[in-house]
C-alpha cells in the first residue's frame, strides 16, 4: 500500500488545540486513561478497543472457576467478544475495495482500524482528540508494519483534515456520544463519497422509557459524555443525507458480555448501570448502517 492520502497534507507532529472547554476535558480524560479493562484485554492478542463485547460467552472455554487459570480465561473471553462486535461493525461497511480509505472517528488505541485493514487490505485513517490515543495506535500499527496504511491523528471529528467525499465508509464505534450528532454527521456526509457506507455501534437511551433513566445519567457522569436517544440519531441522520439501511437491536448481544465482566477483576463500578439499564429497557445498544446519498 502507499502512504495514506485523503487529500490533504501528510500528518504532523503538529497537535491542535481543543476547540471547546469541553473537548479539552475529554482530551484529558481518556489522555489519562489507563484502566486494566482496556489494556489487559489488549494484551491477549494485541488489538486494543474501546468498546464492549457481542455474543454468547463460551462458557465450556472458562471451565471451573476454582481453577487457576479461570480468571486469564474470562480476560481472554471477554476480548473476543470484544472484536467479534468491530467484525459485526466491519460486516456492515458493504463491499471494501484494496484502494479504498476508510475513517474511524473516535479511533481509541486503534484496534478496529487494524481489524479493518486486515480484512479489507485498504487504508484507515482514524482520529482522536487524545494525544496518548494516537500515539500508541500509530506505535501499534509501527509494529505491526502496516504504518503506511494505518494511521491516527489528533483531531476533532466534527472537523476532519479530510478531502470532501474521500473516504469510502467510515464509522463511530461508541463515540458519537461525545459530539452533537447534526455536527457530526454532516462530517460524516462530507467526508464520504456518495453511496458510501455510514455504519455506528452505540448505546442510546430509549424515547419510549421517557426520559434518560437514573442508570443512563450514571453512565453519562462515568465517562463524561452525553447519550442521544434513538429518535436523535434517526433524525441527524435524515437532516444529513444518510439513509439508514440497518437498524440492528444489540441489546440481548451485549448483556452477556457485561454479565461475565461483572464477575471479573476488571470490574469499573459501572457495570451494574449497564446490566440494569439494558434490562429495564430504558438502554439500547444498536448498530446503524447508513448510506450517504
Amino acid at each position: 500500500m502507499t502512504s495514506i492520502d485523503l487529500g490533504t497534507a501528510p500528518a504532523s507532529a503538529f497537535v491542535p488545540g481543543p476547540a471547546t472547554p469541553y473537548q479539552g476535558d475529554i482530551a484529558r480524560y481518556w489522555d489519562h486513561e489507563a484502566r486494566p479493562v482496556n489494556l489487559r484485554l489488549g494484551d491477549v492478542d494485541g488489538l486494543y478497543h474501546h468498546h464492549y463485547g457481542i455474543g454468547d460467552v463460551d462458557h465450556a472455554a472458562l471451565g471451573d472457576t476454582d481453577d487457576g487459570e479461570y480468571e486469564k480465561r474470562l480476560i481472554a473471553e471477554l476480548h473476543r467478544l470484544e472484536s467479534a462486535q468491530t467484525n459485526v461493525l466491519l460486516d456492515h461497511l458493504g463491499p471494501i475495495g484494496n484502494t479504498d480509505t476508510l475513517v474511524d472517528a473516535g479511533c481509541g488505541r486503534g484496534g478496529s482500524m487494524v481489524m479493518a485493514h486486515q480484512r479489507f487490505g485498504c487504508d484507515v485513517e482514524g482520529v482522536t482528540l487524545s494525544a496518548k490515543q494516537a500515539e500508541f495506535a500509530n506505535r501499534r500499527a509501527r509494529e505491526l508494519g502496516i504504518e503506511q496504511s494505518v494511521q491516527a491523528r489528533v483531531c476533532n471529528m466534527l472537523d476532519m483534515p479530510f478531502g470532501t467525499g474521500r473516504a469510502a465508509a467510515s464509522w463511530n464505534n461508541e463515540s458519537s456520544m461525545y459530539v452533537d450528532l447534526q455536527d457530526l454527521f454532516a462530517e460524516h456526509s462530507r467526508v464520504l463519497s456518495v453511496g458510501g457506507r455510514y455504519v455506528t455501534i452505540t448505546g442510546c437511551w430509549n424515547p419510549r422509557y421517557g426520559q434518560p433513566s437514573k442508570w443512563v445519567s450514571q453512565i453519562n457522569a462515568h465517562f463524561e459524555c452525553n447519550i442521544h436517544s434513538r429518535r436523535e440519531y434517526m433524525r441527524a441522520m435524515a437532516d444529513n443525507r444518510l439513509v439508514p439501511q440497518a437498524v440492528v437491536d444489540l441489546t440481548a448481544a451485549t448483556l452477556p458480555y457485561w454479565e461475565a465482566r461483572a464477575t471479573s477483576s476488571l470490574v469499573t463500578g459501572i457495570e451494574e448501570a449497564f446490566i440494569n439499564s439494558y434490562k429495564d429497557g430504558s438502554f439500547q445498544y444498536l448498530l446503524i448502517a447508513a448510506d450517504r446519498v
